[in-house]
């Protein structure tokens, strides 16, 4: 069984597990980091925390997300840092078989190693997201660690 909060993305349903998810915020003003990568969004501060703020339209799909009352921060601690990822919406947290989740070979293209396997529900694809992997993957997150060091 696989714990998972569900969120959505594009027109897309994605899964983080639930053991790397801290909290779930609603957007509020964020600060702009000036000299970071397009994906980050600025920082914010959650429950007297600064956190860097991820926008994973962006890196999915690279087009900035529309923030409106929906829009959610899901904050996860990775192993690099505690970071927000903006999400079109958070859905829910749900329970997945593991015999649901089908490996679907997007681990061997670089671009797509965090992809840990897709869950097929009744009526709902949710593509699970490894955010360790997500995280490592990305250019200039070593900027960031380093500006969130010297924030702190």
């Amino acid at each position: 069984m696989c714990k998972v909060v569900v969120f959505r993305t594009g027109n897309e349903e994605y899964g983080i597990p639930l053991e790397f998810v801290v909290s779930i915020e609603k957007m509020g003003t964020s600060t702009p980091i000036p000299q970071m990568s397009d994906y980050i969004k600025g920082i914010i501060k959650v429950r007297e925390e600064l956190i860097p703020i991820i926008d994973l339209e962006y890196i999915f799909y690279q087009r900035y997300l529309k923030t409106d009352e929906n829009a959610r921060l899901i904050v996860i601690q990775s192993e690099k840092l505690l970071l927000g990822l903006l999400v079109n919406e958070a859905k829910e947290i749900i329970e997945i078989p593991d015999d649901k989740i089908k490996q679907v070979g997007l681990i061997s293209f670089a671009n797509t190693a965090y992809i840990s396997g897709v869950a097929s529900l009744d009526n709902q694809l949710i593509t699970i997201i490894n955010p360790e992997t997500l995280v490592g993957s990305l250019d200039g997150i070593a900027d960031l660690q380093d500006y969130m060091k010297s924030h702190h």
